[in-house]
């Protein structure tokens, strides 16, 4: 029985979660009701607010869901951006099976009434990690290595942008594969000359 409720819960946490998404690509999460919400995704106002205590809150919930996936990931594929493929292609794809799976919510939150501060929490995240690896390997006082990586992040959002609303969309292993080869070069033409 319980199994049935949690698939119940699971099955209305995703209705409610695609019609945010919905919602979100046409209006800013300021503009969007319970309401509307619950309408548009055809449950009772009581069946929301038995997971959620308004819209804010649900996007959060969202959100941490999203951010955990990615700390998590970053925990099982450690990036050494000193080494090549083996280190940060694993990454690379399974950041774009995440998106891939959570398309809808990706979609909405990079698009034009997205919310900016959380892909700022994923690029801070995946930053501290990259940047003081590197950090290691350079002189102290090159900052150049910071500019190098916002390059090649700020280059990566926009692909995936590009990507997740492409209707022909490539699988994640060409966009994985794609990603790695345009950071891999950039990086290491900048390291070899770091370096020197």
């Amino acid at each position: 029985m319980a199994e049935k409720v949690d698939r119940r819960v699971r099955k209305t946490k995703a209705q409610l979660r695609a019609g945010l998404a919905r919602l979100m690509q046409k209006k800013s999460i300021k503009e969007i009701t319970v309401k509307e919400l619950v309408e548009e995704v055809d449950i009772n106002r009581s069946t929301f607010y038995l997971h959620y205590t308004d819209i804010y809150q649900m996007l959060e919930s969202v959100e941490g869901e999203l951010m955990d996936e990615i700390t998590h990931l970053i925990a099982d594929y450690p990036l050494d951006p000193l080494n090549n493929k083996e280190s940060s292609y694993p990454f690379i794809e399974q950041i774009f099976t995440i998106l891939d799976n959570n398309k809808d919510i990706c979609i909405a939150l990079l698009g034009k009434n997205g919310d900016m501060a959380f892909v700022n929490r994923i690029e801070k995240l995946i930053a501290e990690t990259v940047l003081h690896r590197l950090s290691i390997k350079l002189p102290k006082d090159n900052r150049d290595i910071e500019y190098a990586y916002a390059f090649c992040l700020n280059g990566c959002v926009g692909m995936i942008k590009t990507w997740l609303s492409s209707d022909n969309q490539e699988s994640t292993q060409h966009m994985a594969e794609l990603t790695h080869k345009l950071i891999d070069n950039t990086t290491h033409m900048y390291l070899e000359q770091a370096l020197r």
